[in-house]
């Protein structure tokens, strides 16, 4: 592992090819998954992954994990999980009569909250504050979450039995829903054979996968990302986008400002790993599906029809007009 530090665009992209190609021998057939999820690590956000069981959602967290030796850690969101399951909590110590605190899962790089759906929303709502202020509170006081830190949460689109729905502020917090799906057959087929021999067990390890970066590096890789540049026209055009679903016939609600900055972050990393230090209106595009399919609602009409909110995305982001550079 070079661990020298990342001084420029073209070194970070070959940093982030160099990752995603390291996730891709054991995350087989997903590499628009794996391209979004970079993304959001390089524009510092969080993910929410929709997908049935199976797929590999665990195993993608923990190899990008592996690629820069961070710190994973997994929460398996149930009905009676408790805030302080997650966060941590004050425990008395008889020896010295004191308080300690002992510290919960969050305190990691990468954070798997999986079925994030499951447990109720005062549980869900203990990822807010470190989803956004990157801190934690524990009986008053406040903790710094590890750097990097991301949250990627799971749920699964089929089974609403026994879930509660996310609020939609916490839905807005999630820079990213990505949409993770079967793999094409050629590609299950690797996967197969990959999996099966010579082993006894119906799992990929993560241990093959080389350590190409440290978490400093990351750091840098995200310093780069926030500095790629952006023009004014392509700007206004990422925030006529998000603007756009508020006024769109066939949304009951569209997104807040909120989206237009994760917009503008993810189009800058999109940027980056095209080996581009400028954002292009195909970059904002690129994200816009995955930026946004999480922060609208379809009208009773459009669902009556059966129309995706991805349809009804992609139908609506034509009628902007893209800037020419």
């Amino acid at each position: 592992m070079n661990t020298s530090p990342i001084a420029d665009i073209e070194q970070a992209a070959k940093a982030v090819d160099t990752m995603r190609y390291e996730i891709g021998r054991v995350m087989v057939g997903q590499d628009a998954v794996i391209e979004q999820v970079m993304v959001a690590l390089l524009a510092s956000g969080h993910v929410l992954i929709e997908g049935v069981p199976g797929l590999g959602k665990t195993l993608l967290v923990k190899a990008l994990a592996q690629c820069f030796n961070g710190q994973f850690a997994r929460i398996q969101f149930t009905p009676d999980l408790m805030p302080s399951d997650v966060t941590g909590h004050a425990l008395y110590d008889m020896k010295t009569e004191q308080f300690k605190i002992r510290r919960g899962p969050v305190f990691t790089n990468l954070l798997l909250a999986d079925e994030i759906n499951r447990a109720p929303a005062k549980t869900q709502a203990a990822l807010l504050e470190v989803m956004q202020e990157k801190q934690i509170t524990i009986e008053g006081k406040a903790f710094q979450a590890m750097t990097p830190f991301m949250v990627l949460a799971t749920q699964n689109p089929i089974e609403q039995e026994g879930t509660y729905p996310l609020p939609e502020a916490e839905l807005d917090r999630f820079m990213l829903k990505i949409k993770i799906d079967y793999p094409a057959q050629d590609e299950e087929v690797r996967l197969v054979t990959q999996v099966t021999t010579g082993k006894m067990e119906d799992s990929l390890d993560v241990a093959a996968i080389e350590a190409v970066l440290d978490g400093a590096q990351v750091q840098q890789l995200q310093q780069l990302t926030s500095n790629v540049s952006a023009d004014p026209a392509v700007i206004e055009y990422a925030v006529r986008i998000a603007r756009q679903t508020r006024q769109w016939q066939n949304f009951s609600y569209g997104a807040g400002p909120r989206a237009s900055i994760a917009l503008l972050r993810a189009g800058r990393a999109q940027a980056l790993i095209k080996h581009r230090d400028y954002v292009l209106p195909d970059d904002i595009k690129r994200v816009a599906l995955p930026v946004l399919r999480h922060r609208i609602r379809l009208n009773a009409e459009m669902e009556l029809e059966g129309v995706s909110p991805d349809q009804a995305l992609e139908s609506m982001i034509a009628e902007v007009d893209a800037p020419r550079l």
